[in-house]
């Protein structure tokens, strides 16, 4: 073998330890780990509103949560866990007096609660109105119909029986499908103050349209009143909530009196009746 050989030969082992010892010093070194330092923003939890709330639109369990909110931002009017951490069970009941939007954080003066003065006409939609009549516990189904449950309006009344004969008694449904807005409760204000009570009566109060308000009035005097509770599933997968109060054919007569006609009123039924 000549010189050249060898010298190349020489050159191509060296090479190779050297490569050898170098890869070697690569892989056993551990690789530094990068370390970035945070700066974390103290936080809170806070009241939000999950959904738009619509003016009058109870407050629930799918409609509020609690979210992190940065401390330096946080403000006197908002509602903290920390504060107040049974705020999601005492404010589902609550009503919105003020339009409210999604990931807005909840404030008390955008609110109304069930024993607070505003609250029946903050619940009313535009158009309606609340109105009281007298049941008993018999009339009510003793009990079983709540708030926001839907009904119908059945009038029970003595009328003269046919030929002139006795009294005979009747039943008829003057409404279907009315919302119960509060049931055998009075909302009392105290003169003065701004606290109300609340005590058992025997009153149903009714959300009624400005007619329909005038026809429950003018019946109620004519008999006594029962409500009927109507299932949820009539109303299909929406439900009763989207669906008004019907008044029955036979007190939709808006006809007034005119020149050669008289209006009669008979058990709370107007009648006109043309003179010839």
């Amino acid at each position: 073998m000549n010189k050249a050989r060898i010298l190349i030969l020489g050159l191509a082992l060296g090479s190779a330890a050297l490569a050898g010892l170098l890869a070697k010093g690569v892989i056993g070194k551990k690789a530094e780990k990068e370390v970035v330092e945070v700066n974390k923003v103290p936080m809170a939890q806070v009241l939000v509103a999950s959904k738009d709330l619509a003016l009058g639109e109870r407050l629930g369990d799918s409609t509020i949560n609690w979210r992190e909110w940065p401390k330096s931002n946080v403000s006197d009017t908002m509602i903290t866990k920390e504060a107040s951490p049974e705020a999601l069970e005492t404010m589902k009941t609550a009503r919105a007096r003020l339009p409210i939007f999604s990931g807005e954080p909840i404030v008390e003066r955008k609110l109304v609660l069930p024993n607070q003065a505003g609250f029946m006409s903050a619940i009313l939609p535009q158009g309606m109105r609340a109105i009281s009549v007298a049941i008993s516990e018999r009339s009510a189904v003793s009990g079983f119909i709540l708030p926001n449950d839907r009904v119908d309006v059945i009038l029970t009344r003595k009328m003269d029986g046919p030929d002139g004969g006795g009294k005979v008694v009747r039943s008829e449904t003057v409404l279907t499908n009315v919302r119960v807005l509060a049931i055998n409760q009075t909302f009392r204000q105290e003169a003065g103050e701004d606290k109300v009570t609340v005590t058992e009566g025997k009153t149903a109060v009714l959300e009624l349209d400005p007619f329909q308000s005038e026809v429950i009035t003018m019946v109620e005097s004519a008999g006594e009143l029962s409500l009927s509770l109507r299932s949820i599933a009539e109303g299909g997968d929406s439900g009763l909530q989207d669906t008004k109060p019907v008044l029955s054919d036979k007190f939709t007569n808006k006809k007034k009196a005119t020149g050669g006609e008289r209006m009669f009123v008979r058990y709370g039924i107007e009648s006109v009746i043309t003179s010839r």
